[in-house]
């Protein structure tokens, strides 16, 4: 009886050249939004370099986009794509 190998299938893993497209919903221009801006900024240009966009939304200045995006908390970053969305609170200093 002779025992055959069967390869094991890999999962996908998303190419780092994929766009990276996220959202920033803040309120104002505090010392919290300036530290998330920051800390997704530098994490972004470590791993994704230069793959990415990073559109900032004040809620103070537009406030209807929160109802329409169900932001609860800010700073809030919604990664839209690549696919799933994802959310993340905070502002991220404990990544």
């Amino acid at each position: 009886m002779s025992i055959k190998a069967v390869p094991v299938k890999k999962k996908k893993r998303k190419k780092k050249n994929s766009p990276w497209n996220m959202l920033l919903y803040v309120a104002g221009q505090t010392p919290k939004t300036i530290l998330a801006l920051a800390n997704l900024r530098k994490i972004c240009d470590e791993h994704l370099a230069g793959h990415y966009s990073i559109e900032v939304i004040d809620l103070l200045v537009t406030p209807r986009l929160a109802k329409g995006a169900q932001i609860l908390a800010v700073p809030t970053l919604v990664r839209h794509l690549p696919a799933p969305m994802r959310k993340i609170i905070g502002d991220m200093s404990n990544t």
